[in-house]
């Protein structure tokens, strides 16, 4: 096929040898089918941020931090070169998760380099060499889909651990490889503990798990896993060897009216005192 623009560097440099075929084409990124040497891997070429319809950025850019000063505040007044930092700290979060996901054991595909916007990595094949189906497009049995369902938790379970949340997991973005299912598409992968809405999104991610897998084991639509991965978390008792139920017993103590009112009055002082530091140095600049 002809080599689209944005991989051309990478056959000039070497990185890879030939594009096969277009693979996907998503709301942030189209995907390629290309050899490197003997290998076939898939390169994976960002949209930037005009092109991408993936929404809620900003909560998913909670937590993402950058050493340099100067990079932090042109990404806080939104210039020229404080979208592009931003650009390449979206798009470094997928590379950076994919490696400490892998290093934690978990089922995601081997990145291999990211460059010029490109990600090449490991393309995760069936049985025969052909692209690996999205769990969206597999039928199963109840007992297959109670496997997988459990399967899947332990790696969710797993990248908690690692300190990560995919933010937008769902059944179109696991692959269904012959040694069992690969989590992919993980530009948006947040900081667990940096994330202010770190918990909704893992309740998310394993709710759309039941949603999915209910379809074919309906006993799975009444559980309640991410409330309580969440919670064996946050008690720092949360290991990938954990054995979980499903079921988390109602909080039934009386709410403390005076520690909350204290709570809030402290969050309005701090957020006032982060809006006059904020006006400071933007009367600096």
């Amino acid at each position: 096929m002809k080599v689209p623009k944005r991989l051309a560097p990478l056959l000039e440099e070497g990185l890879i040898d030939e594009v096969i075929s277009q693979l996907m084409s998503g709301k942030e990124a189209t995907v390629y089918v290309v050899r490197s040497g003997d290998s076939i891997r898939c390169a994976k070429v960002y949209k930037d941020a005009k092109q991408r319809s993936f929404r809620q950025a900003a909560s998913y850019r909670d937590g993402r931090k950058v050493q340099n000063s100067r990079q932090a505040r042109a990404m806080e007044k939104g210039t020229r070169y404080g979208r592009q930092m931003q650009e390449e700290l979206w798009q470094n979060a997928e590379v950076d998760a994919l490696f400490r996901l892998a290093n934690a054991n978990v089922r995601v595909p081997l990145p291999y380099i990211c460059t010029d916007g490109v990600l090449l990595m490991e393309l995760v094949v069936d049985d025969i060499g052909n692209v690996a189906p999205r769990l969206a497009d597999v039928d199963m049995t109840p007992e297959r889909a109670l496997e997988l369902h459990a399967l899947l938790l332990n790696q969710v379970v797993r990248m908690l651990c690692a300190g990560i949340i995919h933010g937008d997991l769902s059944e179109y973005n696991i692959l269904l490889a012959p040694d069992g299912p690969v989590i992919i598409d993980l530009p948006q992968a947040v900081d667990a503990a940096g994330n202010n809405e770190a918990a909704a999104m893992l309740g998310r991610d394993v709710d759309n798990l039941a949603t999915f897998f209910g379809q074919f084991a309906p006993q799975l639509l009444g559980t309640h896993y991410g409330k309580e991965i969440w919670t064996l978390f946050e008690a720092g008792e949360l290991t990938s060897e954990s054995v979980l139920t499903g079921h988390v017993e109602a909080d039934t103590r009386p709410v403390d009216m005076d520690a909350l009112m204290d709570d809030l009055e402290d969050a309005r002082f701090e957020e006032e005192a982060r809006q006059r530091y904020e006006q400071g140095l933007r009367g600096a600049n």
